[in-house]
């Protein structure tokens, strides 16, 4: 072995020894450190510095108790995390989840791969991400709003416009942003800047809502673009129906594609006439209801209870996955590759295993990974925080173009990274060595802190 691929190897073990407990975070460090070989053989200076065991370890863990009292009168206890990854590049940056599955290892894997996603922005903002065990689904009103104020007043204790800028994920839209801000505020003063994802009321950004979905489908289309294809007329297959997978197919449908499935967590829907978004909308924006819904208005619709999407037999070209981590398994993705499927955009973070990538890439279908298809979310969220510095709204029209040229940025910087360290379109590796490229620099330049 290379001095390169010894360090790897033994930097692999050490973590694995160390975390094999956090299943979830060494799968992400395991794909990261997969495809920068060759990056570290043509800058050993950054193995001399052992700076890749710097950059997997965060900066700092903050882990505590969240008390709250349910309508009932009883009261609940659930964790909250937010790990503080890296700052190299700024503030750090990242959502906050809400979820019973959320522990140390999910808001790790999050923050690892936040860290490279905000570094392809190009973007001056470090990696973070955090949460809370805290389901908010079958909750009132009033007990999301006293878990998010009890969640605060201790997380507002290390978060602030220039320190660290948490934003919205699973469980946490703009009502949660806004209970969050509201009790930040009555603690620390106005302070516009030190949450993104707000409501619009509240020095919120125009097209945040739709920058996630919309952001992945930018990157396909640049991604076509590059091949003298577009979207128009291509069959997609979506994956969830929550925030992302409701604005991406709106996106693609918008410029010509043809969405014909999504899914809950109870099952999925296949439309062969296309999925009536409108429909979807009403379903899990208004009545927060169950997918099945849809086929009490779109009788001909078919209704696949239990099962995940991805294991349909419908033939479709692109599969935009948003609904969780790992939803894509080996044998999932010979089921794609067998329905003809010939990109894969990710719009969730890490929905498709090790494994699965592996075998999409022999057999010729071009993966795109979350931290630079789904990287629209934080790129808006980035410009949220320049209206808010500037005090100035954008227009929804100024921000979706400054959308569109990042995704087209990061897609063309992937792409270009790939062919220089890589195989061509090995967007995996390009994202990687290109956000692991100016973390480093910064790093070494700051006196690897």
């Amino acid at each position: 072995m290379t001095e390169v691929q010894t360090y790897l190897y033994e930097l692999k073990i050490k973590l694995e020894q160390n975390y094999a407990h956090q299943p979830e975070f060494m799968q992400a460090v395991d794909e990261f450190l997969g495809t920068v070989a060759p990056f570290l053989e043509k800058n050993p200076q950054y193995v001399a510095n052992n700076l890749l065991e710097l950059l997997v370890i965060p900066e700092r863990i903050i882990e505590f108790r969240v008390p709250w009292q349910a309508d009932t009168g009883d009261w609940k206890v659930n964790t909250g995390f937010r790990v503080q990854y890296n700052s190299a590049l700024g503030p750090y940056k990242g959502g906050l989840r809400f979820h019973p599955t959320v522990n140390q290892s999910i808001v790790k894997f999050l923050g690892f791969e936040q860290i490279f996603k905000n570094s392809l922005t190009q973007l001056p903002i470090g990696g973070g991400k955090g949460g809370s065990d805290f389901d908010p689904k079958g909750k009132s009103n009033a007990e999301i709003m006293r878990f998010c104020q009890s969640f605060m007043q201790e997380l507002q204790k290390y978060i602030g416009p220039n320190q660290d800028v948490p934003a919205g994920d699973i469980g946490v839209g703009g009502r949660e942003i806004g209970y969050l801000f509201g009790e930040y505020k009555r603690l620390n003063s106005y302070q516009a800047g030190v949450l993104t994802g707000k409501p619009l009321a509240f020095w919120g950004s125009l097209a945040r809502t739709e920058a996630t979905g919309y952001g992945l489908v930018y990157f396909v289309k640049h991604l076509l673009a590059d091949i003298n294809e577009t979207l128009q007329n291509k069959k997609v297959i979506v994956s969830g129906s929550g925030n992302v997978a409701i604005y991406a197919i709106e996106k693609a449908q918008a410029l010509g594609a043809k969405v014909i499935g999504c899914s809950d967590s109870s099952g999925y829907i296949i439309d062969n006439e296309g999925i009536d978004l409108a429909t979807v909308k009403e379903i899990k924006e208004v009545k927060r209801g169950r997918i099945n819904e849809y086929l009490t208005i779109h009788p001909h619709a078919q209704f696949f209870e239990g099962q995940n999407i991805w294991e349909t037999h419908e033939k479709y070209e692109i599969a935009l996955p948003c609904a969780t981590q790992n939803e894509i398994s080996a044998e999932q993705a010979q089921n794609m590759i067998a329905q003809g499927v010939k990109i894969v955009a990710e719009g969730a973070n890490m929905p498709t295993t090790l494994t699965a990538v592996t075998i999409l890439k022999e057999n010729q279908v071009i993966y795109c990974p979350g931290k630079a298809a789904n990287a629209g979310g934080v790129s808006v969220s980035g410009l949220e925080m320049s209206q808010n510095s500037q005090r100035l709204p954008w227009t929804f029209e100024e921000v979706d173009e400054k959308l569109d040229e990042i995704m087209e940025n990061i897609y063309k910087k992937c792409r270009d990274t790939a062919n220089e360290y890589s195989t061509p379109m090995d967007l995996m590796a390009g994202a990687n060595i290109a956000g692991f490229e100016r973390v480093a620099l910064a790093m070494t330049l700051q006196g690897l802190v």
